[in-house]
């Protein structure tokens, strides 16, 4: 049996972590509501922007633009969105097991990858596992910014109109509701509006263009690569919120588990130092009868 003196300390240390999980736990909610405020508000523009640039594209056939040409160089970019810290779950985990699978799979194709890495926790796994990071972007945090994501945005698809590389993908974690997010490597570049099989189509509405279908395009198919990156951003940032808090609320569950068990076993513990005590009580008692 456990002396009650370390009962005591390990139920009082277990008490003390609970209380950090469960106000981690309440930051945690507060900062997801926040979150998916910004992700959910930046979808419907996003989408619509996507279909009038699919509108643009079938009115302005044949068109060529830079971000839609392929480029025959065995050399590709990836963008890898992970967390700053850690206490999140699998989240970071999943991400970057996506990402690691995709990477193996251009490298046995023959194809390098040059990773721009976001977040703490996707460099130093990569370190650790000894993966090339061509570049790390820091600054961005848990609430990010357009006017952050620009740059990045700008210079990979700078990159990609010189040549130099012949795909962007992004690798993070998509979020599609509350209780289901999913890690995902999705490509940017080149754009395509072509649909797939079976998928719905934008409707057919006729424009009256002004300026020209191939000026706004010159213009529009840019901001969609920005646009698509913040979101990514923003997607990352709430699933991030939604896997801390889940994590937090076992954590917290954990040790209020704990802190029963430690109680039962101070409690048998004390009950058991009282027999004991009562017996040589009694056995003092006999003894002077």
């Amino acid at each position: 049996m456990a002396n009650r003196r370390i009962l005591v300390k390990r139920r009082n240390a277990t008490r003390n972590i609970r209380k950090i999980t469960r106000t981690m736990q309440l930051i945690a909610t507060a900062r997801f509501q926040a979150a998916f405020n910004r992700a959910t508000a930046g979808k419907p523009y996003t989408e619509k922007l996507a279909q009038l640039i699919e509108g643009l594209a079938r009115a302005a056939s044949g068109i060529d633009h830079p971000l839609m040409r392929t480029h025959d160089v065995p050399r590709e970019a990836m963008l890898v969105v992970t967390s700053d810290r850690g206490l999140c779950g699998g989240y970071n985990a999943n991400v970057l097991r996506a990402v690691a699978e995709h990477l193996d799979t251009r490298a046995e194709a023959g194809i390098e990858t040059a990773v721009t890495m976001v977040g703490k926790k996707g460099t130093n796994f990569f370190q650790f596992r000894d993966r090339a990071v061509s570049e790390v972007v820091e600054g961005i945090g848990d609430t990010p910014k357009f006017e952050a994501v620009e740059p990045v945005a700008n210079k990979l698809m700078e990159a990609f109109i010189r040549g130099e590389i012949s795909a962007l993908h992004v690798g993070y974690m998509k979020f599609l509701s509350a209780g289901k997010q999913v890690p995902v490597v999705e490509q940017i570049l080149p754009l395509s509006y072509e649909p797939a099989e079976g998928e719905e189509t934008a409707s057919e509405v006729l424009y009256e263009f002004s300026p020209s279908p191939e000026e706004l395009l010159e213009e529009l198919l840019p901001a969609t690569v920005r646009v698509r990156l913040f979101q990514a951003f923003t997607d990352a940032a709430v699933s991030e919120q939604v896997a801390r808090m889940v994590a937090m609320k076992a954590a917290t569950d954990a040790a209020e588990d704990m802190i029963k068990r430690l109680t039962m076993q101070y409690n048998r513990a004390r009950q058991t130092q009282v027999t004991m005590e009562l017996l040589d009580i009694v056995g003092g008692a006999n003894a002077l009868a």
